[in-house]
């Protein structure tokens, strides 16, 4: 790689960088400037880790090998039922039992 690349590298970063801290303070200032938040904004607002968990999880269940699929239906039936703690220890141990007993 020579100092051309290595800049560029450095100006994408930056730029990254700068469009995270904007994106991340945007919402804070928005925030802060309401003396009220709307109860629709409230509610999407709970719904964004939800989201942002499907939009990790869906490509790996429908792109990834069975294994994963099916411990992923595990950790959700147990989730439905269960805290967050057994639902990760149920995938966790379906996905090892498939892969050690079935793969």
């Amino acid at each position: 790689m020579d100092s051309a690349e290595h800049l560029q590298l450095i100006y994408v970063i930056l730029a990254a960088a700068a469009a995270t801290f904007l994106t991340r303070i945007g919402g804070y200032v928005l925030i802060m400037q309401m003396k009220r938040i709307p109860p629709r904004m409230e509610a999407a607002l709970n719904a964004v880790p939800a989201a942002v968990l499907s939009t990790l999880v869906a490509p790996a269940f429908f792109s990834g090998d069975l294994d994963v699929a099916a411990a992923m239906l595990v950790a959700l039936a147990v989730g439905l039922r269960f805290s967050s703690l057994w639902m990760l220890l149920a995938g966790w141990l379906a996905v090892m039992a498939i892969r050690h007993f079935v793969i």
